[in-house]
């Protein structure tokens, strides 16, 4: 893919950016950057090493012509994202990334000044494994001060429904924090003012967080090189494809009609230029 569109398809991701968007700090590796909504402080933080590039197979219904004019066919540009907010002396984890030796969340929390038992709250869009993956070392809990908020049907599907022997990543780590572990339903407010959104589709029990007038979008998009242009595209681990093509056409909507900045968890990483 030529440079100016990975740069073009990753700046439309940061909708309606105004004088009160601005960038304060990029670190040299490009791999953390901080930038203010509103007086809203967040950090995006990458958690996948290097260049991440999703195969084009992935997409079966993105057809070859498409391919071609976007200049992706040696892969869509992606990431393996979170984000981290700061409201009023606390601090918001969004999703943890992959965890092992893969994931680069603790080390990338670490250069900021962050260490994971400042983590007040952790927001989880769904249970898949690059998204809970770094909750536990082990089978230590690695966020031991946070309230874990995650939505009642992704906990059912995962958990509650599971057959014996499947699904044993979320069903431990789901243990590990049920002292801490909050469940909600679609459209309830929680701690810091935070709003869940249903975006099911992708899982059971998706869900998009808006944080004033940040949006969380989770894995809406897997390839938004492709899906950008055409919203009906939908990735092969998408698990109810009609419902997740509902939920994407809806948020993106919402977000415009809103005027709201939307981040996703496997956007391409963001730069600095985007918010000039």
């Amino acid at each position: 893919m030529k440079k100016e569109s990975v740069f073009m398809i990753a700046a439309i991701c940061l909708m309606a950016c105004s004088q009160a968007t601005q960038v304060k700090q990029v670190t040299a590796s490009g791999e953390v950057l901080d930038f203010n909504v509103d007086g809203l402080e967040v950090t995006w933080i990458q958690d996948n090493a290097g260049l991440r590039l999703m195969p084009v197979r992935l997409f079966p219904e993105a057809d070859s012509a498409l391919i071609d004019s976007l200049g992706v066919r040696d892969g869509v540009p992606s990431s393996v994202s979170t984000f981290l907010v700061r409201i009023d002396g606390k601090k918001l984890l969004f999703d943890t990334g992959l965890g092992g030796q893969s994931g680069n969340l603790l080390r990338r929390l670490d250069s900021i000044g962050v260490p994971p038992s400042q983590i007040n709250y952790l927001f989880i869009t769904h249970f898949h494994g690059d998204h809970i993956g770094g909750m536990l070392n082990g089978d230590t809990v690695v966020f031991p001060n946070a309230q874990v908020y995650a939505s009642q049907p992704e906990y059912d599907a995962w958990v509650v429904n599971a057959e014996p022997g499947q699904n044993l990543q979320q069903i431990n780590t789901m243990k590990a924090y049920e002292s801490n572990l909050h469940l909600f339903s679609f459209g309830d407010t929680l701690p810091m003012g935070v709003i869940a959104i249903d975006a099911k589709g992708h899982t059971p029990g998706h869900t998009a967080f808006q944080c004033g007038r940040l949006l969380v979008l989770g894995d809406l998009m897997h390839g938004a090189a492709l899906q950008m242009v055409n919203p009906q595209i939908c990735a092969s681990f998408d698990a109810d494809k009609a419902a997740t093509v509902e939920s994407r056409q809806r948020l993106l909507k919402y977000a415009i009609d809103n005027n709201l900045i939307y981040v996703g968890m496997h956007l391409p990483p963001l730069k600095a230029e985007m918010f000039e």
